[in-house]
């Protein structure tokens, strides 16, 4: 599978031509430097950037954190055939998983009760279906919706996901899960939480989602460009962002066919990819939050949004419907903005 295969979308910067992050991130106070790791975290393109004084910290601290990533990997990446989440898919069960996977498990099935089944991540067995329909058997869509309602009805429920002490195991045989649509938004979080421990006060950390810590060095808020999703190469919208986090969610960030009919979004409901909006960008105090609600409101009745979004403290959500239109949505109410 290749990176543009993934579900995570890449933010841009909002000016054309300058990397990630920010316009004038070059334009720092004289004391501080800018040290950038650049790499892949899950599958996807990742980058972080933080500002201080001290090369050899700020570099130790780099180091740090590819390790750190690695380590995560190992527990939630579906690529890794042995990590803690391709055992349990394997074995309907694991034994003695790490203190941040059943974290994980419990966060994302928490998330699937609060958007009342819209976030749910036992839609795998839809994923490995599509894959083998699109990319490895070539079948296409012949057969295909029954087929997904007949998967969505027998394999895909969060609640037959268990959790006991260390242990996590499935209430049906063939189940599986996939942990993409919060595990980028977590790793983001766990390496943002060390640097800032660490004693960095001005970071971006885009690990698939984007946690931006304390504010950019000129002391303003990051500008955060967000792809347009009718046509990717192009600038939507910035969006400023102090001690916050960005998730983006769109079914054109991995699609099965050339038309983008069938994508990676799925509703649980049915098993059909879901087209109720383009794109979904959520702000949010963390980076796991703003992953979880993000996919949800690309799935869920658009109306039901504020109710979400009032659950989780501090959180805005801009929507793209389909028409084009953009919707604010906070625990408040849903706004036209254009």
């Amino acid at each position: 599978m290749t990176i543009n295969r993934r579900r995570a979308l890449k933010i841009v910067a909002a000016v054309a031509g300058i990397p990630v992050l920010a316009a004038g991130v070059r334009s720092l106070a004289p004391a501080l430097k800018e040290f950038r790791w650049q790499g892949e975290a899950m599958g996807a393109v990742a980058e972080i950037s933080l500002w201080h004084h001290d090369a050899i910290r700020a570099r130790a601290a780099l180091d740090t954190v590819r390790t750190e990533i690695a380590r995560y990997e190992r527990m939630f990446s579906l690529f890794d055939a042995d990590s803690e989440v391709s055992r349990l898919n394997r074995d309907g069960r694991i034994e003695n998983a790490s203190a941040e996977f059943v974290d994980l498990v419990a966060k994302a099935l928490e998330f699937g009760k609060r958007s009342n089944g819209s976030f749910d991540i036992t839609v795998q067995p839809l994923w490995k279906l599509y894959e083998a329909r699109f990319w490895t058997g070539n079948v296409g869509e012949s057969g295909l919706q029954a087929e997904t309602h007949r998967i969505a009805q027998a394999l895909v429920d969060y609640r037959q996901v268990k959790i006991e002490g260390r242990s996590v195991a499935f209430g049906r045989d063939g189940m599986g899960i996939t942990l993409n649509g919060i595990a980028q938004g977590y790793l983001t979080d766990k390496v943002a939480d060390s640097l800032r421990v660490a004693g960095f006060e001005s970071a971006v950390v885009d690990l698939g989602e984007t946690r931006a810590l304390g504010q950019h060095p000129e002391g303003r808020p990051w500008r955060l460009g967000v792809k347009d999703p009718a046509k990717p190469g192009q600038i939507a919208r910035t969006l400023e962002a102090a001690d916050m986090a960005l998730a983006v969610s769109g079914g054109y960030g991995t699609t099965f066919d050339s038309s983008g009919r069938f994508h990676h979004l799925f509703d649980p409901a049915t098993g059909e990819s879901a087209h109720r909006v383009m794109d979904a960008a959520v702000l949010s105090p963390r980076a796991a939050d703003a992953d979880a609600l993000a996919t949800a409101l690309c799935i869920m009745d658009l109306e039901k949004a504020p109710a979400l979004l009032a659950q989780v403290a501090n959180s805005t959500a801009y929507v793209t419907r389909r028409d084009g239109s953009r919707i604010l949505v906070e625990a408040k109410g849903l706004q036209a903005i254009g």
